[in-house]
């Protein structure tokens, strides 16, 4: 299997009580995520969170999986395509 680029799309409600879980998943997965970005809803109540990750297709729907498992979480993902080249076998 080759990695591939991965935009995901993560939507936490009662932020600031599932935050944590979020953050644990995310951080178990530190390795592939290539960015991050958060917006809190302007309410507070919820946020929307971006990653880009790099990894194979299997890896990054283990990824979705496990964010679901997060009660108030919703989490998918699209594949853009081929991972970015090691620089260093240019």
């Amino acid at each position: 299997m080759s990695e591939r680029i991965h935009v995901f799309g993560i939507m936490v409600d009662q932020r600031a009580i599932r935050g944590p879980e979020v953050q644990d998943v995310l951080t178990r997965y530190g390795s592939s995520i290539l960015s991050r970005n958060g917006i809190p809803d302007p309410s507070k109540s919820r946020g929307v969170i971006t990653v880009s990750v790099q990894a194979e297709n299997d890896y990054a729907a283990k990824l979705r999986d496990d964010l679901r498992g997060v009660d108030g979480v919703y989490a998918d993902f699209v594949t853009l395509g081929d991972a970015f080249p090691d620089p260093r076998s240019c």
